[in-house]
């Protein structure tokens, strides 16, 4: 690459970059259905073709702060899960509850882009499939977790009623064949549940309800590894 290359190589990043930290701004105001190709440009100094050279359309901007916020929170989970993994590999229940915690804190220190991504649609907005490789990452860590524990007899499998059998099995084969249907099922549940939790802090929603919210989420993230069957360590 020669230098003149590679200086405009740099500046497309640099600017790339800054159109995404503008609409971040525009998010936080005005939230997502409003936000403007066009005000990102005037905030910016740019004509709006020259903005169109990097994102075509909303959509496609759109789509990149939905990405950078799902690899994110997904960093943030396995980054938890590495340091507690490096002092207790065997805890699985230790370290999936630091993986929770590391989700609701990402999401209390960046509310606008988790509402981004586990808020309301975008009006008129369709994710394209380039979304779902890093929404799937804190799921993966999970359900790593889970199959550690499995293989290393550190898990109770948890009960399954009949009447779920079917559709645990199909979960099964669709997310983790490898894993019994139970525990599957299991995952798919606690996650939902995860989620709902830090929804409910970060919308508002525990306001004059639950006032120690650090020691109400974190026990609660434990209540649901030991619904999945997750045993503590020896």
């Amino acid at each position: 690459m020669t230098t003149v290359q590679g200086a405009r190589a740099r500046a497309r990043v640099e600017i790339t970059a800054a159109i995404k930290d503008e609409a971040r701004t525009q998010l936080a105001a005005e939230g997502a259905a409003k936000l403007s190709l066009r005000a990102v440009a005037r905030e910016l100094g740019m004509v709006s073709s020259a903005l169109y050279r990097y994102f075509p359309s909303r959509d496609d901007l759109l789509t990149a702060l939905i990405v950078d916020a799902y690899d994110a929170i997904g960093a943030a989970a396995e980054q938890a899960d590495a340091a507690a993994a490096a002092t207790a590999p065997a805890d699985h229940l230790a370290r999936w509850t630091a993986v929770c915690r590391a989700v609701r804190a990402w999401a209390v220190d960046h509310p606008h882009e988790y509402a981004l991504i586990y808020g309301s649609p975008v009006p008129g907005y369709t994710a394209p499939q380039d979304t779902v490789g890093p929404a799937s990452r804190v799921g993966l860590v999970l359900v790593a977790l889970a199959r550690g524990a499995y293989q290393g007899r550190g898990l109770a499998l948890p009960p399954l009623s009949p009447a779920l059998r079917p559709e645990a099995e199909r979960l099964a084969a669709d997310l983790a064949p490898d894993l019994p249907p139970a525990l599957a099922t299991a995952l798919v549940a606690a996650w939902a549940q995860l989620f709902g939790l830090v929804s409910f802090e970060v919308f508002g929603q525990f306001h004059r309800v639950v006032e120690d919210r650090d020691a109400f989420f974190t026990a609660s993230a434990e209540r649901l590894g030991r619904e999945v069957g997750l045993l503590p360590a020896a």
